[in-house]
């Protein structure tokens, strides 16, 4: 049986804006932060999800060698409805070798090197001497930077398997909890654009020259976002029990395809019913699933397929992802925090952009937000190559 977690401290930045509140008064309101692909030298017909403000950030000299795009934007994030002093005070409690950080992205810092490679030798072909693939690039280095920034010493990991990579680090530290490795977790994803994610969706044919429409009859292919969200995990005393608790996790590969899913969603579907397993829960327990549903033609089909074998048609879902574009590797840590708002604020929100559903996929799918007094939620994560993590949270 799994071991709950209680999430202490949770925080996100996205393109609605910074902190929780300015997300969920947008989600409540059925607001989109998409808008048309204005990033960098990118000239793309689509929309996207940016996060204002990420060029202005600074780091301190001592991180200034972790300095790119994907440690800004964390940075900002950190700062965000006191979730940095909650991890401070979880230091302080426990011992910072007993804190542990484990966070998903898929970019990294990859737009570092895209701008090295402009500024390359132009006889030689070398990078610039000053560019740090280590401490920018590399998908670590978000965890790298994390830890430094806190001044943790316990275990510290990065996940990378696409779009589940930041719902992952949920079960990876909440195992690590169950045996006592550590006493606290910074679990969270963070995403940020960069030219290489823009135009290799584009080639895919996969992003869409509208806001996306997740679920819609015509919905054509994502708007990709950025992003940063974290939670604090810790066992179930250090709460009191109260708030929003990790109550099962499930992990699946259907190993079907690179890039598409099982067009049953036979990945999606093992890695609900290990959730569900995990939690101890019938289907009917679950009031809200928060979807993938990153509104191509395939994936909303194959998780629809596998949703509506689990759940059947009654139990309200809906996709955040037209409000905050699909953030990749920070989109399951992203839409757990909105989960968690939703359990707290009693209201479930809708899906910006979709206008007619599509019939053939047979849910109670939410275009408008409404009020609902959930208890428990679950949020999917389905990546590339049929890597898939579904999450319930509780209170």
């Amino acid at each position: 049986m799994f071991s709950p977690c209680q999430i202490t401290a949770s925080t996100l930045t996205t393109c609605l804006g910074h902190g929780r509140a300015a997300n969920w008064q947008a989600l409540q309101a059925g607001q989109s932060g998409l808008a048309p692909c204005a990033f960098e030298t990118v000239q793309l017909a689509t929309w996207i999800g940016e996060v204002a403000g990420v060029d202005a950030v600074t780091l301190a000299e001592p991180l200034a060698r972790y300095d790119c795009r994907n440690n800004r934007l964390t940075q900002l994030g950190l700062l965000g409805d006191g979730f940095a002093a909650a991890v401070l005070a979880a230091r302080e409690r426990y011992g910072p070798e007993r804190v542990g950080v484990f966070l998903g992205t898929s970019t990294a810092g990859i737009l570092q090197t895209e701008l090295a490679y402009r500024q390359r030798d132009p006889e030689r072909g070398a990078l610039p001497a000053e560019f740090n693939y280590r401490d920018t690039h590399n998908s670590f280095s978000l965890a790298a930077f994390t830890r430094d920034y806190f001044a943790l010493s316990g275990p510290a990991l990065a996940i990378s398997t696409a779009c589940s990579s930041s719902a992952k680090v949920f079960a990876a530290a909440a195992r690590q909890l169950a045996v006592g490795t550590i006493d606290a977790a910074v679990v969270g994803g963070v995403d940020s654009l960069c030219l290489t994610t823009l135009y290799g969706f584009a080639s895919l044919q996969l992003t869409s020259a509208q806001p996306c429409q997740p679920y819609d009859a015509a919905r054509n292919g994502i708007s990709i976002g950025e992003a940063a969200a974290f939670a604090l995990l810790e066992r179930p005393s250090a709460g009191n029990g109260e708030g929003v608790r990790l109550i099962g996790v499930g992990e699946s590969s259907d190993a079907y395809h690179m890039s598409a899913p099982h067009p049953e969603g036979r990945g999606a579907r093992q890695a609900m019913l290990a959730a569900l397993a995990a939690a101890g829960l019938p289907p009917a327990a679950i009031d809200y699933i928060n979807l993938h549903g990153t509104a191509t033609p395939a994936n909303d089909a194959a998780e629809g397929c596998a949703v509506a074998a689990v759940f059947g048609p009654h139990t309200p879902c809906s996709s955040t992802k037209g409000a905050t574009g699909h953030t990749l590797g920070a989109a399951g840590a992203v839409e757990a925090v909105i989960c968690a708002m939703a359990l707290e604020s009693s209201f479930l929100p809708g899906s910006p952009g979709t206008q007619t559903l599509d019939p053939a996929i047979a849910l109670n799918y939410l275009r408008h937000g409404q009020p609902a007094a959930a208890r428990t939620v679950l949020s999917n994560s389905f990546g590339f190559g049929g890597s898939n993590c579904s999450l319930i949270l509780a209170v």
